[in-house]
Order: structure tokens, then C-alpha cells, then sequence
């Protein structure tokens, strides 16, 4: 550490996330915390702070400092939405009899195929916008609405153009194996080939993801297809994500597993062999309690299953049209405790460096610690046990983007 840097914070607790500090929450009370080009270049206890002249100081009048929120599994670029699909499932029926009377992931397709990219873009705004109000500073952002070349396109480049416009960084995925378009039914694996030999070669030209992502389930596509994409994705040097086990257990996990894939996400029907295989492969779980309360399901993932064997749990929003129209991270920390049995630390754990895990940016975020970008959230809370207990009224006191104060931006 040089004697000068950009903003020294004092006078604040840190909830560091760093495993490599003792307590659930990795936590340094009574902590100093010194920023220099966006980074964090020293944190610990006050009273060891070596001289150091900041830029700009702040008091954190006894807060508690936590790394940036990160929301590592969305769909929030699309057009229309699915209320309607909501109360039809009030009405008795399942997710799937409602995709496949033409209703669910297609009846989105359509209204995104239709929609204009500055339409997109303007809808997407408003729930980007409100996971940044939460302390959220990374969201990765899914296509898969648009299932064809164009529109898949489109999709990816909005979710990029966010990025340009608000505080945040944002990843892609492209999820163009996300559903059988309706000019392809009966036909899956012809449209397997157009993803593998046009869209994801197109989407890597282009630089648009980060990742690819698909929906092995019986109403998307199966083992065998899936496959075939992550197969494609690794030899355009692209990781992989996989949606499995949400509806039905497929045997999908174990295929993400030997492709060491970053995550698998939902997980309610794995076996205790794909959780063997997770933890062998570091895959991290991604719990997506949102929509397993917006759908009223009643299998859980196995959380203690998971814990036991040492696998990385994230949790996300899953922030999309019909399972989870819901774009708070911080109800899902709520949600992760009440119905999967999370606990406080750990869910906050699948919002930070778990997450960052799973998006493959744990070198950069997640924890605070030297060398780590300083994302970081200051919270006028008592203990951090509160982030999952208190929902609403417990709200950032100042957010900060790379060192930068963008509480109001």
C-alpha cells in the first residue's frame, strides 16, 4: 500500500466474504478500508491502518460494508409480459400445461421477435434499475427469447448497451437452446444444428456472451442435444451454464459436471450422484427460490445435501416474464433462508462470492480483499444478519461502483 489513495473509508464494519477470514461472514469489526484505481488496496482492523493520505474519506458511522450484491442468473432483456399466464395458474394449471397450450417461454418469443431493440432496451430499464436500488452491482443477463439468429442477436447486443448507461457490470449468456421455436416443432434437433453452426458462431464473433447457456428439461430439449451445444460452446472457447433439473430430473447435472460446466441452476430433482459430481467439478448450484414460490412447487433442492458435500451455492433472481417476474435479490436471500433452509451467512455468501463464482469472475469480485474490484455496498445495519431478515426498509446507505460513490446514479 503507497501513503496516498483515492478514498479511505473508517468508522465501518466489513462483511469481507473472504473464506480465508475466520466467521460466517468473514467479518473485521472495526475496520479501515483503503480504494485506489477501483480497487481495494488494504483492509483491516483500524487500529493496524499504516499512514495513508485519501483523496476522500468517509465515515461509516458503524455500518457495515459488504461486497457488491451479485444477481448471477437473469432474463431481464424481453418484450411483453405473461400476467395472464399468472392467473391461468391460479386457476389450477401447471408451467407446463400452460407451454404447451402455446403459452409460456413462446408467447415471450413472440412479443421479443416483434419488439425493437430501443423497445428492449426501454423495458429492460426499469428492472435493471431496481436491482441496482438493492446494491447489486454485477447481473448476468440471458437471451433465449428470441430463438432464431436476429433476434438472439438483438437481445444480447441491449444487454450489453445497459452496461454502457448504468453502474454495472453486466455479463451475457447466450440461452438460444432455450426452447423448440414454433416454425421448428417437430423438428428439435434441426434446430440444435441452427444453434450450433449459426447462431453461437455468430454470437462469438461478435463478442455478444460470455457464456451459453440451455434448457434441458422434457418441454425444452434433451441430454443428448444439450450436448451437442455444450460440445459447440467449448469449441468457441465459450463456458457453460446449464438450466437442469427444475420440473424432472434428466440426468442433465451430470453431463454439466463432466464438462465442468460453471453452474447448474434450479436443481430441485438432483441426486445425490449429481452432487457428487458437482462437488468433484466445482460446478457451483445456482437456487432459484423465486420461481420455485412464483410456480408453488414442492420439491426443494436438496440444500443439506449440498452443504454437506462442500458445493458452492449462488442464489439469483431468475428475473423473468413468467416464473419469477420478481427483480429483488435481496427478497431472494429471504426466500433462500424461509424455503430452502439457508442460512443468513450463506445466503448472503450465493448473492457475493458464490455468485461470482458461477459467472467464473471470482478473481475480480464477490469478497472484499486486496487485488478485488471495489464494488461494495455500506449498510446502516446492526449485524449483517439483517441483508436476509429485514426486507424494504434496510437500504443502501451508499453504493459504490469500482470505488465510486453511484448511491444516487
Amino acid at each position: 500500500m503507497t501513503e496516498r489513495c483515492d478514498l479511505l473509508i473508517t468508522n465501518v464494519h466489513a462483511a469481507t466474504m473472504d473464506p480465508s477470514v475466520s466467521g460466517a461472514y468473514g467479518a473485521v469489526e472495526d475496520a479501515a478500508v483503503a480504494i485506489t484505481g477501483g480497487r481495494i488496496v488494504w483492509l483491516g482492523p483500524r487500529r493496524e491502518l499504516p499512514h495513508c493520505a485519501a483523496d476522500h474519506n468517509i465515515d461509516g458511522e458503524g455500518g457495515w460494508l459488504t461486497p457488491g450484491l451479485i444477481d448471477c442468473h437473469t432474463h431481464l432483456v424481453y418484450g411483453g409480459h405473461r400476467a395472464s399466464e399468472f392467473a391461468r395458474r391460479l386457476g389450477g394449471e401447471s408451467y407446463t400445461e400452460v407451454a404447451l397450450s402455446g403459452g409460456g417461454i413462446l408467447s415471450t418469443v413472440r412479443a421479443t421477435r416483434a419488439a425493437s431493440a430501443e423497445q428492449l432496451y426501454r423495458a429492460a430499464e426499469p428492472r435493471l434499475r431496481a436491482l441496482l436500488a438493492e446494491g447489486v452491482t454485477t447481473v448476468e443477463i440471458k437471451s433465449g427469447y428470441g430463438l432464431d439468429l436476429d433476434t438472439e442477436l438483438k437481445q444480447l447486443r441491449t444487454a450489453r448497451r445497459l452496461s454502457q448507461h448504468y453502474p454495472v457490470a453486466i455479463t451475457t449468456t447466450c440461452l438460444a437452446a432455450h426452447a423448440l421455436p414454433p416454425e421448428y416443432e417437430g423438428r428439435a434437433d434441426e434446430y440444435i444444428d441452427l444453434v450450433c453452426e449459426e447462431i453461437l458462431p455468430a454470437v462469438a464473433r461478435e463478442q455478444l456472451a460470455d457464456a451459453v447457456d440451455m434448457f434441458c428439461e422434457s418441454i425444452a430439449f434433451s441430454v443428448r442435444q444439450c450436448q451437442r451445444v455444450i460440445d459447440c460452446a467449448r469449441g468457441l472457447d465459450l463456458p457453460v451454464k446449464v438450466h437442469a433439473e427444475q420440473l424432472s430430473r434428466s440426468g442433465a447435472t451430470a453431463m454439466a459436471a463432466g464438462a465442468s460446466a460453471l453452474s447448474v441452476d434450479h436443481v430441485e430433482y438432483i441426486s445425490d450422484e449429481d452432487v457428487a459430481a458437482m462437488a468433484a467439478s466445482g460446478t457451483v448450484a445456482v437456487l432459484l427460490p423465486g420461481a420455485y414460490y412464483t410456480l408453488r412447487e414442492t420439491q426443494r433442492p436438496p440444500v443439506e445435501t449440498l452443504r454437506a458435500a462442500g458445493v458452492c451455492m449462488a442464489l439469483s433472481t431468475d428475473l423473468n416474464p413468467g416464473s419469477c417476474p420478481i427483480a429483488s435479490l435481496r427478497l431472494m436471500m429471504n426466500m433462500g433462508c424461509n424455503l430452502f433452509g439457508l442460512t443468513p451467512a450463506e445466503a448472503l455468501a450465493g448473492v457475493t462470492r458464490s455468485a461470482a463464482r458461477a459467472l467464473g469472475m471470482c478473481c475480480s469480485r464477490g469478497a472484499l480483499r486486496p487485488g478485488l474490484r471495489a464494488d461494495m455496498v455500506l449498510w446502516p445495519m446492526d449485524t449483517p444478519d439483517q441483508l436476509a431478515y429485514e426486507i424494504g426498509a434496510l437500504q443502501p446507505a451508499q453504493i459504490f461502483f469500482g470505488g465510486r460513490d453511484v448511491t444516487a446514479g
